[in-house]
């Protein structure tokens, strides 16, 4: 496939740059500074953009098969830029009539699991100090429902730098019991086996160990 990746110099923007390479994948990586993106191989494009100008971002993903992201605050710093980037994206995708997206969010943005875990962890203490993010996230993910996209939002817990595993589970619509944390690879790994799976087109889906 031919893929376009925003976000590829975070830590699963860049996963995804590298496991989409090492499958064989044509990937455009679109970042604003080619100097930080260290993963590299035939197939790869880099592309130097505004992400705050739809226009800048059009031929990046001209006959794209699927949109991948990996753009979000990493902090409560960088409150607002994921639904704002995101704009820029659908803009883009909309004027080069492009459908598929595949975004990282974060779980607390989903409903709250049964078993009332992530509510004791993610949506404690660390979800009051981290309110900005979630709700920058919780906008970005409006923004998903409003566009003409065929979307699915990737919902992790606490991330982890953890080799891949290929072990973690999915749920659609929610999140899995007892799921307290994942490596970004493994993330990374599950949004490139969402992009042909019809069944998480326009869905939020929780992913977790």
């Amino acid at each position: 496939m031919n893929l376009t990746v925003f976000g590829a110099t975070g830590g699963i923007g860049r996963e995804i740059v590298r496991q989409a390479l090492a499958s064989g994948h044509r990937v455009t990586a679109v970042v604003r500074d080619p100097a930080r993106l260290t993963v590299t191989g035939p197939g790869l494009e880099v592309v130097r953009a505004d992400l705050t100008d739809p226009e800048a971002v059009r031929p990046a993903v001209t006959g794209r098969d699927a949109v991948l992201s990996g753009l979000g605050p990493r902090g409560r710093g960088d409150a607002g830029v994921a639904a704002r980037l995101t704009r820029t994206v659908l803009a883009a995708m909309q004027a080069e009539e492009v459908r598929r997206l595949v975004v990282v969010s974060a779980a607390p943005v989903g409903p709250e699991p049964a078993d009332g875990l992530l509510d004791r962890t993610a949506r404690g203490l660390v979800a009051k100090v981290l309110k900005p993010v979630y709700d920058d996230l919780r906008e970005m993910e409006a923004e998903l429902s409003g566009s003409g996209t065929d979307w699915t939002s990737v919902r992790p817990p606490r991330l982890q730098d953890k080799p891949l595993t290929g072990t973690y589970r999915t749920v659609v619509g929610g999140f899995p019991p007892k799921g307290r944390f994942i490596a970004r690879a493994d993330v990374a790994h599950a949004m490139l086996s969402m992009i042909e799976d019809a069944g998480t087109v326009k869905q939020g889906v929780g992913v977790a160990y």
